[in-house]
């Protein structure tokens, strides 16, 4: 079989499916493409993609094309994950590894993204107080995110979402915690240890290291 394409745009979520790559032993080729200043991938870039959205991550595995990191990362663990490693078969753990693979999106982006789209969209003719009032009222959804995942760490066993070892839990809430973290998005009031030391532990793994260094991958 020839190695999988995976389409990957710099500062992003593709940095998930590096890692599960790594994760898998897989061979893989790193179709990588940069931002241009509007932040934005070129429209030659996403036309490249060949999917409909022109979206990043998108990995191209023999015939099937995939896009979407938590469909991506749900399809190579059930193609290639035989040992049930990074998506446990232990049925409790199974549930907790699915529930963080889609909180990724379904929760934390979703309420920090709203923060973001506020700091873009808000008019710059209108007062300054009103969208600080907006973002401390949006802040308050991803402080209850936090303290979840701050309760969730101080139960966890192993220093990982699910135990001792690496899962989909940790691979798909990673980037996502980082970003809400450099970009400062409802967690100017509180400190969370727990989550900090989890996220340097995420980011020491030597798989993650090899993605990071396969891929030019930074966050800026």
């Amino acid at each position: 079989m020839p190695p999988i394409t995976l389409c990957f745009l710099q500062s992003s979520r593709s940095i998930r499916t590096a890692w599960l790559l790594e994760e898998l032993s897989l061979d893989y080729d790193v179709k990588f493409s940069d931002r241009m200043a509007d932040g934005r991938a070129s429209q030659e870039d996403r036309d490249a993609v060949g999917t409909a959205m022109g979206k990043f991550p998108t990995i191209k595995d023999g015939d099937d094309v995939v896009m979407e990191s938590g469909a991506i990362t749900q399809y190579l663990c059930e193609k290639y994950d035989k040992l049930h490693r990074l998506i446990p078969s232990d049925p409790a753990a199974r549930i907790k590894a699915l529930e963080w693979l889609h909180a990724a999106e379904a929760t934390f982006a979703l309420h920090s993204l709203a923060i973001v789209y506020a700091r873009w969209y808000y008019p710059k003719e209108a007062p300054a107080e009103g969208l600080a009032q907006m973002e401390a009222s949006m802040s308050k959804n991803v402080e209850n995110d936090f303290g979840w995942l701050e309760g969730e760490l101080e139960k966890s066993s192993g220093g990982f979402l699910v135990g001792k070892e690496v899962t989909v839990a940790d691979v798909m809430m990673q980037f996502g915690v980082r970003f809400i973290f450099e970009k400062e998005l409802g967690t100017k009031r509180d400190r969370w240890p727990r989550t900090e030391e989890w996220l340097k532990r995420c980011e020491e793994c030597e798989a993650y290291k090899r993605a990071v260094k396969k891929t030019g991958h930074v966050f800026s």
